[in-house]
């Protein structure tokens, strides 16, 4: 039996995770589905848009001093550990997300962009603060 590699497009297009690339300028590359389904904007509307798209306004200025450190240094503050932030659907809502970083380099090793998986954590947490504001 043969083995026949897995396209790599495959992968990114049938992934559960939101997939999000950008290039170094925080440039959207890659979109996947599940993005599409989390965010809200399709792909065509995505791709070449800039992150801020997701972004929500008050955190703008704290993820763009982070990706910009990050890519000029070519090292992650949270080396791959999940974390919760806040993201914006197309339609304007608030949800909470779960990501996770990591910078695509090129051959030499310099930083090119950076990748995220992304999942939709909001029920999670608002049942969380209900639980806490109960007890």
């Amino acid at each position: 039996m043969s083995q026949t590699a897995i396209p790599a497009e495959w992968i990114v297009d049938q992934v559960a995770d939101a997939l999000i690339c950008a290039d170094r300028t925080g440039n959207i590359q890659t979109w996947n589905p599940a993005a599409a389904r989390l965010f809200g904007f399709s792909q065509a509307e995505a791709l070449g848009a800039s992150l801020d798209i997701i972004i929500p306004e008050h955190l703008r200025a704290a993820h763009w001093a982070g990706f910009n450190a990050a890519i000029d240094s070519g090292e992650l503050t949270l080396q791959g550990r999940p974390t919760l932030t806040r993201g914006v659907h197309k339609g304007g809502g608030k949800i909470y997300v779960e990501m996770t970083f990591a910078l695509v380099k090129d051959q030499q090793g310099v930083a090119v962009g950076s990748v995220a998986m992304a999942r939709d954590v909001t029920e999670r947490v608002e049942k969380e603060r209900a639980a806490r504001k109960a007890g």
